[in-house]
């Protein structure tokens, strides 16, 4: 999702910091972006993990000398670091925890904690976290409903905190086609597909235009929102 999102960003004419924890998968990002940037847009790439505040508190700083004052954030990390997508609740280890709440929340708690004070002060800024439809909660992936969860109560306090002059708003999507669906079986490939009512996994430039709306000034004024973007899922049991 997060190359789509940079690459619909480019395409409407925006500079670009991206980083990513691959370095492959970064490089072919870059080069995706690359052949869209408008004439005058930059862009700066840096691998990192921005789980580590030290890392993450370098690509901010390289990003703003090479691209300038950062106005908008898209917080995309997250998933599950397993080889089982799913697992009971009183079968998970500590390990599973603890790894699946750092993934998908520290990055987002450094990345906002660097970059917001610049937004603040410029009293300009767009932040966009990604949480997903599980947050409602998924037999299964409780440690990853529980995560996701804590990214759209997250985006609420931060739209509290950051008001009036920085928009904080969340999208929720749905099972999306990215290397995620590689891990399903075709019986769990079905079951995800049959539960959305438009009866298709989500294309990941659907996420990127839903992210670009809210990162625009068509949607000045919605802050603290959490967008459910899932062929008609609504966050419930």
């Amino acid at each position: 999702m997060g190359s789509a999102i940079a690459k619909r960003f480019a395409e409407e004419g925006a500079s670009l910091v991206l980083t990513d924890i691959s370095a492959g998968r970064l490089g072919q990002a870059v080069a995706e972006v690359e052949a869209c940037l408008a004439p005058n847009a930059k862009i700066y790439s840096q691998r990192a993990s921005v789980l580590v505040r030290e890392e993450a508190r370098s690509v901010v700083d390289a990003g703003v000398e090479a691209c300038g004052p950062i106005d908008i954030l898209i917080n995309v990390v997250g998933g599950i670091r397993s080889q089982h997508m799913f697992q009971p609740f009183l079968e998970m280890s500590e390990e599973r925890w603890n790894a699946t709440m750092d993934l998908n929340l520290k990055g987002n708690f450094h990345l906002t904690q660097i970059v917001a004070p610049s937004m603040l002060e410029r009293k300009y800024g767009r932040i966009v976290n990604i949480a997903s439809i599980i947050f409602a909660g998924a037999a299964g992936q409780c440690d990853y409903g529980a995560a996701k969860a804590a990214v759209a109560s997250m985006t609420r306090s931060l739209a509290l905190e950051f008001a009036p002059h920085v928009n904080v708003n969340c999208i929720s999507p749905a099972t999306i086609k990215t290397s995620v669906i590689d891990r399903l079986t075709t019986e769990e490939q079905d079951f995800w597909r049959n539960q959305i009512v438009l009866k298709r996994f989500g294309e990941r430039e659907e996420i990127a235009n839903a992210v670009l709306f809210l990162a625009s000034d068509e949607s000045s004024f919605m802050t603290g929102e959490i967008m459910s973007v899932a062929g008609g899922i609504w966050p419930a049991l």
